[in-house]
């Protein structure tokens, strides 16, 4: 789907509803080093039809798990602005974030004082695929550091607590 939205957010993220399972693999950063984890993704209709949410979760080998939860709305006065609000890892909501779509693919670009954060997700074939890069301070590219792939889990299968 490519230029304006639909009406809604879940009109607009059809293709993501639903629960999905795979793997995350962080490359190595200033952060930490590379590494993999189990990730369940979650779309779900919300807010009487006009969000959706994205819940995810990541598993280390380890057992330590991170979850986030996001909610995308579509802006009313303009269908062709999709608005994506985080909340994760327990730090203060940052405002909503722009989305967009270009090729099937659905970016959203957080900025900060440090730098951009640019998320996109696709889903094709089956595969929900997530990819991260930053670019900090007056970088002019986006560095990879997070990739997650995915496949839909089937409706009966339970959500994880």
């Amino acid at each position: 789907m490519d230029g304006e939205l639909p009406g809604s957010a879940p009109e607009a993220l059809e293709a993501f509803l639903g629960q999905w399972s795979g793997t995350t693999q962080w490359e190595a950063t200033a952060w930490g080093p590379a590494r993999t984890a189990s990730a369940e993704v979650v779309f779900a209709r919300a807010a009487a039809g006009l969000a959706v949410t994205m819940s995810y979760r990541h598993t280390d080998a380890d057992g330590s798990r991170t979850d986030g939860v996001g909610v995308f709305t579509v802006d009313r006065s303009r269908p062709d602005i999709l608005w994506y609000h985080v909340n994760s890892l327990g730090l203060p909501p940052e405002r909503p974030a722009r989305a967009s779509w270009q090729d099937g693919t659905l970016t959203i670009e957080r900025r900060s004082d440090r730098g951009t954060a640019r998320h996109t997700f696709t889903v094709e074939d089956g595969v929900l695929t997530h990819a991260a890069g930053l670019r900090l301070g007056s970088a002019e590219e986006f560095i990879p550091f997070m990739t997650t792939v995915c496949r839909r889990v089937p409706e009966t299968a339970a959500i994880p607590a």
